[in-house]
């Protein structure tokens, strides 16, 4: 039966009523306490009598209570917080924040050899009682010399007879001593391939290097073209009957502007029909023009180039081998093993760098005016931002004497020592080289070896002055690179050549260098053991064989040398 709303005569229902609706939410019933109404019903959300502050606590707490109202207080009652712990704090006080720079990106190097200065000359006293220890030290430091196997140079040369060439290839070899040497070797591999008749490269003078030399001031050229006779044609100019054609002017010879890394395939495709037709044709720049990676006719060309027929000329050769018989004589207490350190520490390098040393504004002042003369707008284009601090921390940064001295005590040689020092003219070396000579005083270059007289012929030319340091390099016992570029990475390639495929080379981690000079806190006996650490894992590389993309320059194996087997040797 429905439920009706009409009440009867009697004022009663006719139907029974439906339930009372539940309160909205249980926490809205008030409790009561016991008799007399004393209690927090009573008071609060009772019958009893509630005071004005009670009231409006009430209704604060029951707007908190209710769903939501939470998180549309929270934000209030925050502001209004700080607001007050804003008003109790005095403006005038403003908190500091300190700037601690990066762990390696600052220069503090000599602060920590000052603070190893006693333990250095301790280990002096030690030496003088044990003169066979530099020999000893020099002798055990390859304990894998022969890891991958030995190896031997291994370049055929052609016996079969040159067929008709195709034309005249006439190349202009850019950059510094080594950077030529690259072009001459690619070079020499084009022609070979293309079968054209290779021109001397000539070389371009350079506003860094300023060296007017030619091929013949530098290399041995009778040398060089016997060595290469069978496998290409070389000459020393252009016939004239070719050069009539464009009236003895070589600037008139087409110029064909090769990419960078271009393959042999691109040399036989695009430039070799114009060889055919012109019967010259003219390469300018040449650097770097060929791929690392080629046919093995190619990569053979390439060994026979840089490993056999480029010898320094008479002059140069018999005063490099005067000077590594010095350096055998000043090395007498270690049995005539002497280490090479190859210091790129020169102006242009530094400047070139952007790093910071110690200098102050004086040195800001010389290295600007160096970035400025070689490098005219480089360093100040709007918008360039240079960050001397992360340079340093990735380990682009010159190593400074004082810092290849602290490496080298800390991979155990001691002050008894020779080492030649295979540089340009040192930046600020009156002052940069006296923390080395402390630390080594068996230190040697081309002008403590030799006289003014027989620097000479060689002193105003930088490519034949980098020859020098190149033999030198080549016939030490241990070759230290510091910074990288060509002439490293020619010496270690040529290094392994002689020795077997071990390049004898130790090239130090320079990030890890940089936090070490930086820790103030570092001792010596921590300091020295990684170090050692960093020495031993130079070692352990032992022979490596040519990645991809990798230059026959610096990995000889496999393209110019064989595994020697155990049953040869």
């Amino acid at each position: 039966m429905a439920y009706t709303r009409v009440l009867s005569s009697s004022g009663e229902r006719t139907t029974p009523s439906p339930p009372a609706s539940p309160m909205r939410s249980p926490r809205r019933r008030t409790p009561m306490s016991g008799v007399g109404g004393k209690g927090f019903g009573v008071g609060w959300g009772g019958r009893g009598v509630r005071t004005m502050p009670q009231r409006i606590a009430w209704m604060l707490l029951s707007m908190l209570l209710r769903r939501q109202a939470i998180f549309l207080f929270a934000p209030l009652l925050y502001i209004s917080g700080m607001l007050l712990y804003m008003g109790s704090v005095s403006l005038d006080v403003v908190p500091q924040i300190i700037a601690r720079p990066v762990p390696g990106s600052v220069y503090r190097s000599p602060q920590l050899y000052h603070r190893f200065r006693g333990d250095l000359d301790l280990e002096d006293q030690s030496v003088d009682e044990y003169d066979n220890l530099s020999h000893y030290m020099l002798k055990s430091i390859w304990r894998q010399p022969h890891r991958g196997g030995r190896w031997k140079p291994c370049i055929k040369t052609s016996s079969v007879e040159l067929p008709y060439s195709n034309g005249y290839l006439y190349v202009e070899a850019n950059g510094g001593l080594n950077q030529q040497r690259t072009s001459i070797c690619n070079a020499v591999a084009v022609a070979g391939y293309l079968n054209a008749t290779l021109v001397i490269p000539n070389f371009h003078f350079h506003s860094i290097w300023k060296d007017p030399s030619k091929f013949n001031d530098i290399y041995n050229e009778k040398h060089f073209f016997d060595t290469l006779k069978n496998d290409v044609r070389i000459v020393r100019k252009v016939p004239d009957f070719i050069m009539e054609r464009f009236d003895h002017n070589m600037s008139k010879v087409f110029n064909f502007k090769i990419k960078a890394y271009s393959t042999i395939d691109h040399y036989k495709n695009h430039v070799l029909p114009k060889l055919i037709e012109e019967r010259l044709i003219r390469i300018s720049p040449f650097a770097n023009r060929l791929s690392a990676d080629s046919y093995p006719s190619v990569q053979r060309l390439r060994c026979l180039a840089n490993y056999e027929a480029m010898r320094f000329s008479d002059p140069i050769a018999t005063f490099s081998k005067n000077l590594v018989n010095r350096m055998k004589e000043t090395s007498i207490k270690s049995n005539g093993n002497y280490i090479a350190v190859h210091l790129r520490f020169e102006e242009d390098m530094v400047a070139f760098s952007c790093c910071v040393y110690d200098g102050g504004d004086q040195e800001k002042l010389v290295l600007s005016a160096a970035r400025e003369r070689g490098w005219r707008g480089k360093f100040t284009k709007p918008g360039r931002v240079i960050r001397p601090g992360m340079i340093r921390i990735n380990g682009k940064c010159p190593l400074t004497p004082l810092e290849v001295g602290l490496m080298l005590r800390g991979m155990g040689f001691n002050n008894n020592t020779s080492i030649y020092l295979a540089s340009g003219k040192i930046y600020n070396s009156e002052k940069t080289m006296i923390p080395l000579r402390e630390m080594f005083p068996l230190v040697q270059t081309k002008h403590t070896l030799a006289s003014e007289e027989e620097l000479a012929p060689f002193k105003n030319y930088s490519s034949r002055m980098a020859a020098i340091d190149y033999t030198v390099c080549l016939h030490s016992e241990v070759f230290v690179t510091t910074q990288g570029g060509n002439f490293p990475h020619f010496v270690i390639g040529h290094r392994r050549y002689l020795y077997d495929g071990h390049s004898k080379t130790i090239k130090p981690d320079k990030r890890k260098l940089a936090i070490l000079f930086d820790n103030q806190k570092i001792g010596w006996k921590s300091f020295k053991r990684q170090l050692l650490n960093m020495r031993a894992h130079s070692d352990s590389k032992g022979v490596e064989v040519k990645r991809p993309n990798d230059y026959l320059y610096t990995y000889p194996c496999p393209d110019c040398m064989c595994p020697l087997n155990k049953t040869e040797i």
